[in-house]
């Protein structure tokens, strides 16, 4: 079955909980502190891999859980970090965490972490200065990244073959390649995006055969939107036209036309075949010509047939040169200079921003810093309750909720975890 759009739930492994223990050894009555860190947490690693091909195994497995790291423990003993789990998808899979987007796998064998694991608490060992020598804090574990991401494959070919239903496009591929699509005397013989190589001058070619487009396949008829996005990556577009059409010119200005609402696809480099050209008198080819020609003079038009073998070197010859100067165009702009820089708040600064919003009667504090420090508090451990209230006022947040009314036995609520503003009341 080939999928090529879906849905998977993600949560990335919790970091371990690090440990409050103290040496105990013989002679050595006052050991200290020798509490080990929490391990961290696994990552979700997705990995392009060019003997996948759908996305299917995603409607089978909707989430996707990655290793929890391990607790820390005495003798400064480390908890071990949890497993990565790493999971191949097609070539050309985009991925989108909210609409927005997180990773292009665009090669095969190249890796995103795509859900990062969280980071594991510190043991009692890592508080120990001159001024305290019995901690007895210690913190718990993050934990990992969890969401919905959405998964989209994108063909990755150098040459996209468009065209209404029945154009001869299936017949061209399997001719001019070794792939086996399905090929019969009806429109929408093809639903799903077929993929083959075809040599020319000892230069192999990937050609996609995307199914037939129809009027108003931009706006999501049809299929149109399923189709168009497996030609939206590659390098040039062909554009096959039945001979046999009432009006060429017609039947490709009409998928044209759904081109130029797609996309940038309208300004692809494209080459025009008309196909099933054998045995067709001379007299109608260029009509048909002289059709196309009317809808864009600018039009590289080609006479082909897949079945009698005629025309095809020519025209896989001209695709590869369209193809070079396609990438020269790419590896030119990429050399180019980048836009003057701006000037920003550095990412350490940024972290140290917080607000304070009172809601109800609960004051919500949001800040990239003080909740990481929350999220790695232990609620139920009344030192790291307390060290957490001490890192606020360090920071100035105590002094905000204060001067916002808060009472000692207010609640503050910091990445979900909720305690009053003062210990003792």
């Amino acid at each position: 079955m080939f999928v090529d759009t879906a849905k998977v739930s993600l949560k990335a492994g919790k970091g371990g909980d690090g440990a409050v223990s103290f040496r105990h050894e013989i002679y050595i009555p006052k050991g200290g502190p020798d509490g080990g860190d929490g391990g961290r947490g696994g990552d979700i690693v997705f990995k392009a891999d060019r003997n996948t091909n759908t996305l299917v195994d995603f409607r089978f497995t909707p989430i996707l859980t990655a290793e929890n790291g391990k607790n820390g423990a005495g003798q400064r003993a480390a908890g071990r970090s949890g497993k990565d789990l790493i999971i191949d998808v097609p070539v050309g899979t985009i991925v989108k965490k909210d609409g927005e987007l997180i990773a292009d796998l665009t090669e095969d064998g190249q890796t995103a972490i795509i859900a990062h694991g969280g980071a594991g608490g510190f043991g009692n060992a890592h508080f120990k200065s001159s001024t305290r020598q019995a901690p007895r804090i210690a913190e718990v574990g993050e934990p990992g990244e969890e969401f919905e991401a959405e998964l989209e494959l994108k063909s990755m070919a150098d040459v996209g073959l468009v065209g209404l239903p029945n154009a001869g496009k299936s017949t061209f591929l399997s001719v001019v390649s070794n792939a086996k699509p399905e090929i019969a005397d009806y429109a929408f013989t093809t639903i799903t995006p077929n993929l083959g190589v075809a040599t020319i001058d000892g230069k192999d070619l990937l050609i996609a055969d995307i199914p037939g487009l129809i009027e108003g396949a931009s706006e999501g008829k049809g299929l149109g939107h399923a189709f168009l996005r497996h030609v939206d990556r590659t390098a040039v577009l062909l554009h096959l036209v039945d001979i046999y059409n009432d009006d060429a010119g017609e039947a490709y200005a009409t998928i044209r036309g759904e081109l130029e609402k797609y996309s940038d696809l309208a300004s692809r480099p494209e080459v025009v075949a008309l196909t099933k050209c054998e045995g067709v008198d001379q007299e109608i080819i260029e009509m048909q010509m002289a059709s196309i020609l009317a809808k864009n003079p600018e039009a590289e038009v080609f006479t082909i047939s897949s079945s009698a073998h005629q025309g095809l070197d020519e025209l896989l010859r001209e695709l590869k040169h369209k193809i070079e100067d396609r990438k020269e165009v790419v590896e030119d702009r990429a050399e180019m200079p980048k836009d003057l820089p701006t000037i920003a708040l550095s990412k350490d600064a940024m972290k140290d921003t917080w607000q304070v919003e009172q809601v109800d009667d609960i004051f919500v504090v949001t800040g990239e810093k003080i909740e990481k420090f929350a999220r790695r508090t232990d609620l139920n451990n009344y030192a790291s309750v307390n060290r957490l209230r001490d890192i606020m006022k360090k920071m100035g947040i105590r002094g905000e909720l204060t001067s916002l009314g808060a009472k000692p036995d207010s609640i503050i609520s910091i990445a979900g975890k909720e305690f009053t503003l003062v210990e003792d009341y």
